[in-house]
């Protein structure tokens, strides 16, 4: 099937239309991430308690910021749809590039899955606080993923604009939150007491499993990444817009901490389903609640819009190398989008989002992204060894290497165990699941990689070849 879908499709040779600049970058890191502000980070503090919760914040913060650094360098130069997939497939070799490309089709398909899980909890709370408990979720869930799929298959110009906007308002109704409550627009006064009275509930190994989910701050800033193909002018456009973006959600994930610990007891926030909605309701204004309701579902609807985009571009540019069947590979005659990886990701994507809790999808979601940051450390530094500043052109120089990439492996490996606490099987059964596709590749998959095609920079030969 490859060979006569591949013949069938050369001869057009339909590419994806160069037209996103910085803003939209911004939008689609953020739109992505933002999200990670209004739930999933709170259960950081059900670890180890609020102390534990900001480090992990914190810790998390510089551990994207070195991503951010890293990817801001290698995809301004590297400036191909896929993003850490097309590095991967320019400086390491097949194996390590069908790896990366999987890692960031299951991080996104799975961040887009609790999106649509935090849609329909937080409509069935709203629906609760009318008197209507009960509310069936499912028919939210599968509407907001077909919608926002929809969307992606018209158009990316479209589909970021429309990211653009939503993910502006989630992030303002953040700002309005912080502000109001400073001013005293609570009823309720915030209160830190906990962390005299219980700094570490848990102790010092509280703040280190705490990491597991502080990661869910930031997850997906790496998915600016994925629209290099598309951006007018990559080596401008891609630095701009993650580094804005990753001091966004430092600025936005410190709020909301602060916000959500202040006005409610670490217990309850630990396991909370929409911490910053549930933060409004404490303060006992409608305005707010109305606001944070508004904030809540954007950011879960960018974010999931976001993360169609990018695991269809991964998808995409793995079959359009032939690392999958190439079928997936083709470009809408109309709308230049690569529709077909598009719809195919869409029933996985429900599978996970009807069938799984959300915390097994959001670890599911953390660990595909570690493996993905583990993977940058060796790439950056096989990327400067064998590219030397001067070599090449470079859209982004990130100062003082190796110390960021030195950073970044230090903190996954302190990651990895934090899973490992508290979620040891689900971290050994994602391991074997990416170990068999990797044997898979090599004996079954490899044989139709044309490796020569795959090589679309016009770099000299690397240091020492």
């Amino acid at each position: 099937m490859d060979d006569i879908t591949s013949a069938a499709a050369e001869p057009d040779r339909l590419r994806l239309l160069r037209v996103l600049g910085p803003s939209h970058v911004w939008a689609l890191g953020v739109g992505i991430v933002l999200v990670g502000e209004y739930m999933g980070w709170n259960f950081s503090v059900g670890k180890g308690g609020m102390i534990a919760g900001l480090m992990a914040c914190w810790v998390a913060g510089l551990l994207y910021t070195c991503v951010a650094m890293i990817d801001s360098e290698v995809t301004s130069t590297v400036a191909a749809a896929g993003g850490q997939y097309a590095q991967a497939k320019h400086i390491v070799g097949p194996l390590m590039a069908f790896n990366v490309g999987l890692f960031l089709v299951m991080a996104y398909t799975m961040l887009e899955a609790a999106n649509a899980i935090t849609v329909g909890f937080l409509l069935d709370t709203v629906a609760g606080m009318q008197g209507q408990a009960g509310l069936n979720q499912q028919p939210f869930i599968v509407l907001a993923i077909m919608f926002l799929a929809w969307l992606n298959y018209r158009g990316v110009l479209a589909t970021l604009t429309f990211n653009l906007v939503i993910t502006a308002v989630a992030f303002l109704a953040i700002v309005a939150l912080f502000v109001s409550v400073q001013f005293g627009a609570s009823a309720v006064p915030l209160d830190f007491s906990a962390i005299t009275t219980d700094p570490l509930p848990y102790g010092w190994v509280g703040i280190v499993a705490s990491l597991h989910f502080g990661l869910w701050y930031y997850l997906g800033i790496e998915g600016t990444c994925q629209a290099a193909e598309e951006v007018r002018s990559p080596a401008r456009s891609l630095p701009y817009g993650t580094m804005a973006g990753i001091m966004t959600l430092l600025v936005a994930a410190t709020m909301t901490w602060y916000i959500c610990s202040g006005l409610m007891p670490w217990e309850y926030l630990g396991q909370a389903g929409t911490p910053l909605f549930d933060a409004a309701r404490v303060t006992g204004s409608t305005g707010l609640m109305i606001l944070l309701f508004v904030g809540t579902a954007f950011a879960t609807l960018a974010s999931a819009n976001g993360c169609i985009n990018d695991a269809s571009r991964a998808w995409f540019s793995m079959s359009r190398d032939r690392y999958l069947p190439s079928w997936f590979g083709a470009v809408h005659p109309v709308y230049r989008t690569p529709y077909r990886a598009i719809v195919f990701l869409v029933p996985i994507a429900l599978i996970f989002a009807l069938g799984a809790p959300l915390d097994q999808v959001v670890t599911f979601s953390i660990l595909s992204g570690l493996l993905g940051y583990t993977f940058m450390t060796f790439n950056m530094v096989m990327f400067r060894n064998k590219w030397p500043l001067g070599k090449i052109k470079r859209g982004y120089v990130h100062p003082f290497h190796p110390l960021p990439t030195i950073v970044l492996l230090i903190l996954c490996s302190t990651a990895y165990f934090a899973v490992f606490l508290g979620y040891g099987t689900q971290l050994s059964a994602m391991m074997c699941f990416y170990i068999i596709a990797s044997l898979w590749f090599h004996f079954r998959r490899y044989k139709f990689v044309r490796r020569g095609d795959q090589f679309t920079m016009p770099w000299p030969k690397p240091q020492g070849y």
